[in-house]
């Protein structure tokens, strides 16, 4: 037999044996837990009756006691303390839980975004005097209360990329995780052989995204570790009314999410490709 065809039949015969012993893994991370009463709803139902194993919390966020009571439902999931510098809504705000100065607008909320936006000219945390003890001084407050309220948290996250500031900004988190005994954050997924996935084409509307992440499940290959994430809400009046410039269409936006993973169809299409769904807790 030809040398190129044994191989290539040995490929066909043994690439369906190695996907079943070592199985692609998938960690979809539902993110901003507290911003609403309905992103709350659709967080926990996400994990409840489809694929999410992950949840961030923003501590800081108005409806955080809500959401600390909603997950005593589900004990065994896997939280994160979403670290935040930012209240990006236009209609909706939350502010430090600590005082400093650096990290607050004229009215002492957060500033609505990190880095500058021509929609919110001189209202980013970079074009303001940030001072590295203040977001400290923030980020352990955050931590502190977000353990307390929740204390099997495996991980901290960063909103909007805040805990990827700048080179001492990631010094800073990464000195906190070894502080309070944490094993992941943003910066140590690379290390944990962690890749991004996402969306495999367009995603405006619900039915996109279930294409698109279908397609995305495709592509996942066996032996490795990936990472999912987005934002689940729903289409309530209440989301209706939360946006940004440029982001106005949240509550369509964020249903989709909540659609497409708890969709049964999606459900199934993950287990007859075998994908493992994981959380940060079954990292190594």
């Amino acid at each position: 037999m030809n040398r190129n065809v044994l191989l290539i039949l040995l490929w066909v015969i043994l690439t369906p044996v190695f996907a079943q012993v070592n199985p692609p893994r998938l960690l979809v991370r539902g993110d901003d837990m507290g911003y609403s009463h309905a992103g709350n709803e659709a967080i926990l139902k996400c994990y409840k009756n489809g694929i999410e194993k992950s949840i961030e919390v923003l501590v800081p966020s108005p409806w955080f006691p809500e959401a600390v009571i909603m997950l005593e439902q589900i004990p065994d999931a896997d939280m994160g303390i979403h670290l935040t510098l930012t209240s990006e809504w236009d209609n909706l705000k939350w502010r430090p839980l600590t005082d400093c100065p650096s990290l607050r607008d004229a009215d002492g909320y957060f500033f609505p975004m990190l880095f500058p936006n021509k929609n919110y000219p001189k209202r980013s945390v970079v074009e303001n005097d940030w001072q590295l003890a203040d977001i400290e001084k923030e980020f352990r407050a955050q931590i502190e209360l977000g353990l307390k309220k929740i204390p099997r948290v495996s991980h901290f996250s960063g909103h909007m990329g805040c805990t990827s500031l700048n080179d001492e900004v990631k010094a800073l988190v990464s000195r906190l995780a070894q502080e309070y005994h944490i094993r992941h954050y943003d910066m140590s997924l690379r290390d944990a052989g962690v890749m991004v996935a996402g969306y495999a084409g367009a995603h405006a509307t619900s039915d996109e995204k279930l294409q698109s992440f279908m397609k995305m499940l495709d592509s996942l290959e066996p032996g490795k570790t990936y990472i999912f994430v987005d934002h689940p809400g729903l289409d309530t009046p209440e989301i209706r009314a939360i946006h940004h410039i440029g982001y106005e269409n949240v509550a369509i936006d964020r249903q989709g999410v909540t659609d497409v993973w708890t969709d049964p169809r999606v459900k199934a299409y993950i287990k007859t490709k075998g994908i493992q769904l994981i959380g940060y807790n079954n990292l190594p």
